[in-house]
């Protein structure tokens, strides 16, 4: 290949490069490009601090979680108050996409349709969980308790495997109208209706019927959920359906 012909095509990826850059179009940490923006979608978390949430029942007080290098981490420090991360806002018709990661033999989830009131003692108590789960947990084979699953039942899609631990995995949360389908990297994972009457029923099988306001709304705050191992978050967007 002559150095005149290298040359030439070296111009030409460089002026793609450029042009993509200059578009916006690529896909950026925390930021939303031009499309999406069209499309309705906004930022839950801008990559610089958590604001737009709190912790459950307690809108004053510092806790473990932290913004650092563009995520929301909670990290594993003890000497920080342990509390799971509530959005300022409600939703009840959505469209809910979030990168995450977790230490080895991690933990945790993203709460949705949560009602926050001092006699709820915590965000599992009133909203259903996408749960999120490393590897090397126990639980992970369980089929109530897979990755990307709706925790406490028992699978309504195919189950994943996610990523190796510290590696980002993308999870995508959709509500409509009660109907709410829960994907784990691209594949669909779990659906359910929360006005039928088979919900309903479930839900009288486990011990979340110990709980009078679990899963009886269709619309509230969304959480993520503490845990002692570290969990991270970004590129946390949503998008209100009609």
């Amino acid at each position: 290949m002559t150095s005149h012909l290298i040359g030439y095509i070296g111009a030409i990826l460089f002026s793609a490069c450029f042009i993509s850059s200059c578009t916006g179009e690529g896909m950026r940490d925390n930021q939303l490009t031009e499309k999406e923006k069209k499309e309705g979608w906004v930022l839950l978390f801008d990559g610089n601090s958590t604001k737009g949430w709190h912790l459950y029942n307690n809108a004053k007080d510092s806790s473990t979680w932290t913004v650092k290098n563009g995520e929301l981490t909670c990290g594993p420090d003890i000497r920080y108050i342990h509390l799971d991360l509530v959005s300022d806002k409600e939703y009840k018709n959505f469209d809910l996409r979030f990168d995450w990661k977790i230490n080895k033999g991690g933990n945790s989830g993203v709460f949705i349709n949560v009602v926050e009131r001092p006699d709820i003692q915590a965000a599992w108590a009133s909203g259903p969980e996408y749960q999120i789960l490393e590897k090397s947990h126990p639980d992970y084979e369980k089929p109530d308790k897979r990755p990307g699953g709706l925790y406490g039942f028992a699978e309504q899609g195919d189950p994943v495997d996610t990523r190796p631990f510290n590696e980002w995995n993308e999870s995508r949360i959709r509500q409509q109208d009660g109907r709410v389908e829960f994907y784990l990297n691209g594949v669909l994972t779990a659906q359910r209706d929360f006005h039928s009457q088979g919900w309903v029923d479930s839900v009288g099988k486990t011990y979340f019927n110990n709980f009078s306001e679990f899963g009886r709304h269709t619309s509230g705050h969304i959480a993520l959920q503490d845990w002692q191992k570290a969990i991270s978050f970004k590129n946390i967007r949503i998008r209100e359906l009609p």
